[in-house]
């Protein structure tokens, strides 16, 4: 659907696959040049490769592994054939470290291509205190 609903249900889903931590699922919701965000990271990500990469490397070195992620006060704005998505996230994780939540911003870009929306920017951000 392209309309502000069917941005909702490529958000849910996203959300959904990254909460299972469904590599394959989560990763097919992106383009392939999709830029990310994060300020975990040192580096801007400038492919999904590039994140699919990090990530196997944070599973190898830290024992990631997502636990949950819920999301709240999601907003759309609509703009012909891109939608911006941005919400409120809670995510549980698990590494070395033992399991930590941490609450987040997160902007998603998609683009309505092929009949379906898909992820082409990704920024995430603290939460402020």
């Amino acid at each position: 659907m392209k309309n502000e609903q069917g941005v909702l249900e490529a958000a849910a889903h996203l959300v959904s696959q990254f909460a299972t931590h469904d590599f394959d699922g989560y990763f097919s919701c992106f383009a392939d040049d999709t830029v990310f965000i994060f300020y975990t990271t040192k580096k801007v990500l400038k492919t999904k490769k590039e994140y699919q990469e990090e990530w196997r490397t944070w599973e190898k070195e830290l024992s990631f592994s997502v636990r949950a992620c819920s999301s709240t006060n999601q907003r759309v704005q609509m703009f012909e054939e891109m939608a911006i998505f941005s919400h409120d996230v809670s995510t549980t994780i698990l590494t070395n470290d033992g399991t930590n939540t941490f609450a987040e911003r997160e902007t998603i870009v998609f683009h309505y291509l092929a009949d379906k929306w898909i992820a082409v920017h990704e920024h995430l951000s603290p939460m402020p205190e």
